[in-house]
Order: structure tokens, then C-alpha cells, then sequence
């Protein structure tokens, strides 16, 4: 009975604070609320390379300080990627699209360009999924909300469907499909306008709605 109760993994819940990584026995229990910044964006780094290799895809990282963390190699085409950990709230899944860096005044953060990386791509540990985000979607805006549950009003319309960017399904067809999937994205965000970053309603973030027409 002691031996049983050893190997038993203990009680965990995202509730509780910690994930299960859906391998049985062998799983891996993380606590969210133990992680340092750098081992989350570690762990979600590992991930995402883990999800490009098993679809064919080449992996590499820059030698130098670059404002991206892997290359893909989709044969022709190259994109820089730039690696975020993503959070689960309120059925939808936050992806902080900025760096922070230490500055005389404080932390100084930065939002990305289409000049600097061509995509962001996240892991949010709570569902164990990764998520490509074309720049063209995100560029010089602090965070995009991607759905997972059906909004409370039942809208979609506008809304940033959570599947529409899972990485495995985005970049299975890879190259000229992957050009065209952010073309396509860029294009019905310009198609609705745009508004300054110091408008845009978090509510709507909070709801996966894409607020750049917003």
C-alpha cells in the first residue's frame, strides 16, 4: 500500500496551480506558480522547436543576440520566430507579444515588428498546444487573445478562433501556405481599420476578439 501510494501522482489541477503533461505514469507535474520567467520561456521554447521537428521542419537558433529565438526552415522559405509563453484565462489564450529588458528608468518593454520577425509562436502549458501568429497579425501590439471557448455573447464574427492558429495544422502545407495564411490575416484586419494601440478595449482581448478593427 506505501509503495502504491508513492507512486500515485499527487492531486493537480490547473486550479491548484500546476498541469499534468498527458503521458500516464511517466507524466511531469509542473506548478505554474514555482516557474521563473526564463524557464517558462525555456520550457514554451523546447516546445515549439519539439512541434516544428516532428512536422519535417529545420530548427536552428541565431549565434548572436537577435529579437528572435528560432529559424524555420521551410524549404525554401526561412522565417524568424520569435518564442512566447502563453496563458490560459477565461477560455481564452493570452499571448504577451513584447520583451522586457532593464533600463535605467525600470523594464523597458518593446513590441515586435515585421523589420525584427516574421512570426510568434507560443505554448500555453495548460493545454500542452502550440500556436503560430503571422507578424503581419501582431506587429507593435502588446497581446492578442485567441479563443478557446465560445464567447459569452455567442459572437464570432472578428473573433481570433484559437484552431485558426494551432501550429501543427498552420504549418503542416508549409511554405507558399504559410505566406498566404498571413497575408490573408494581415489583410482582414486592414480591411476593418485599425485603431491606436491606446483604444484598443481589453475587454475584447479578454474575449479572443481581434481588436485591430475594433
Amino acid at each position: 500500500m506505501a509503495r502504491e501510494s508513492f507512486f500515485r501522482p499527487p492531486d493537480c489541477s490547473p486550479a491548484r496551480g500546476c498541469v499534468r503533461n498527458g503521458h500516464g505514469p511517466a507524466e511531469t507535474i509542473g506548478r505554474l506558480s514555482g516557474m521563473t520567467t526564463d524557464q517558462k520561456g525555456a520550457i514554451a521554447e523546447a516546445a515549439i522547436a519539439l512541434a516544428a521537428i516532428r512536422l519535417g521542419i529545420g530548427v536552428f537558433r541565431p549565434l548572436a543576440d537577435e529579437r528572435y529565438d528560432l529559424i524555420f526552415d521551410l524549404r525554401p522559405q526561412l522565417m524568424r520566430i520569435q518564442c512566447k509563453w502563453a496563458v490560459r484565462r477565461w477560455g481564452v489564450v493570452t499571448v504577451y507579444c513584447t520583451s522586457s529588458r532593464r533600463a535605467p528608468e525600470g523594464f523597458r518593454r518593446r513590441t515586435y515588428s515585421a523589420l525584427e520577425v516574421d512570426a510568434i509562436a507560443a505554448y500555453c502549458m495548460e493545454l500542452d498546444r502550440c500556436f503560430f501568429i503571422p507578424i503581419g497579425l501582431v506587429a507593435d501590439r502588446p497581446s492578442i487573445g485567441l479563443r478557446v471557448d465560445p464567447t459569452r455573447n455567442n459572437q464570432r464574427k472578428g473573433v481570433n478562433w484559437a484552431n485558426d492558429f494551432d501550429l501543427a495544422a498552420t504549418l503542416r502545407p508549409q511554405q507558399g501556405a504559410v505566406a498566404q495564411f498571413g497575408e490573408r490575416r494581415h489583410g482582414m484586419a486592414e480591411a476593418r481599420g485599425s485603431s491606436p494601440l491606446g483604444s484598443t478595449p481589453l475587454e475584447l482581448l479578454d474575449e479572443g476578439i481581434d481588436v485591430a478593427g475594433a
